[in-house]
């Protein structure tokens, strides 16, 4: 396996981190790593690149063996990580990778955009780089921008947009309408409903103003409890066929040693409606479209 390819190597932002850690102490071989990670000699040859790569690892030969340490720049990385900075773990990931940092500069100018055209602009502007981009590469680093809160991914198209972690727009009421209007009409003339998913109207307002899912549920509690009779929130469940459409939602997290991170993925937050005096709603009724809202109630 060469030292470097034009892809990027499908390698876990778990991995990365844990291959990192494995090496912050004393110097590791590959043959230490297999056994620290529990993983092949391919497996950790694979991870062991895209961290050189990376800059996360320096590489010292002795006697045609190669030796793995930590570098600054990995140091910096662990201890964001050990900060839960999901930002700053962005932030090196984005200067020292050129896939990921590629692919958040692609989807600020097309957002939102989905797999193919982010693929289509990818392979035109790395034409004449020693980089290059497919599918699964697209996918690894959409996985670490997602896990980290750069990017999400609207749960029912699979469009990427970027987020951001600040305020909620002064204007989310009328967005908030607009998506209502716009989910209504896709039911189609003779079915428009009047009560309509929370969870689709979330990922439809999130990917429209780029906030975060948690931002977006907070703020549409605050509006109906500002806007008691003009705005209804049911306590219906979701029904089965929604529930199916929905890609998982990725999460990182520190173990409980504070050291490495877990990640996981499921449809569950995406389907959840949002929680008021401990009870979950999942629909959204809209009575009178003359509604305030108060961004310092939220």
């Amino acid at each position: 396996m060469s030292d470097e390819r034009a892809t990027i190597r499908p390698v876990t932002l778990s991995r990365l981190v844990e291959l990192t850690h494995a090496c912050d102490d004393d110097e590791k071989t590959t043959e230490d790593l297999e056994t620290a990670l529990d993983v092949s000699h391919r497996r950790a040859r694979e991870t062991v690149l895209e961290a050189k790569r990376i800059d996360l690892l320096d590489e010292r030969e002795s006697d045609d063996v190669s030796f793995y340490e930590t570098t600054a720049i990995g140091e910096a990385f662990l201890e964001a990580i050990q900060d839960e900075d999901w930002q700053q773990v962005s932030s090196i990931l984005a200067t020292r990778s050129p896939h990921y940092g590629a692919f958040l500069e692609v989807l600020e100018k097309l957002e939102p955009a989905d797999l193919d055209t982010l693929l289509e602009k990818l392979e035109e502007d790395q034409k004449y780089t020693p980089y290059s981009f497919n599918q699964t590469g697209i996918e690894v680093v959409g996985d670490w921008a997602e896990r980290l809160g750069r990017v999400q991914r609207n749960a029912f198209t699979g469009s990427y947009y970027l987020t951001s972690q600040s305020s909620i727009p002064d204007n989310f009421p009328f967005v908030v309408l607009d998506a209502y209007d716009h989910l209504e009409q896709t039911a189609g003339v003779d079915l428009r409903q009047r009560y309509l998913s929370i969870p689709q109207l979330r990922e439809e307002v999130c990917e429209r103003v780029g906030c975060s899912r948690e931002g977006f549920d907070e703020a549409l509690v605050a509006l109906c409890q500002q806007n008691v009779g003009k705005l209804e929130l049911s306590g219906a469940p979701m029904d089965t066929e929604a529930k199916d459409s929905a890609l998982g939602i990725k999460r990182i997290s520190l173990t409980d040693e504070g050291t490495l991170v877990s990640t996981s993925q499921s449809t569950q937050q995406v389907m959840s409606g949002v929680e008021l005096y401990d009870k979950q709603y999942y629909y959204l009724a809209v009575h009178d479209r003359d509604v305030t809202f108060h961004q310092e109630d939220t």
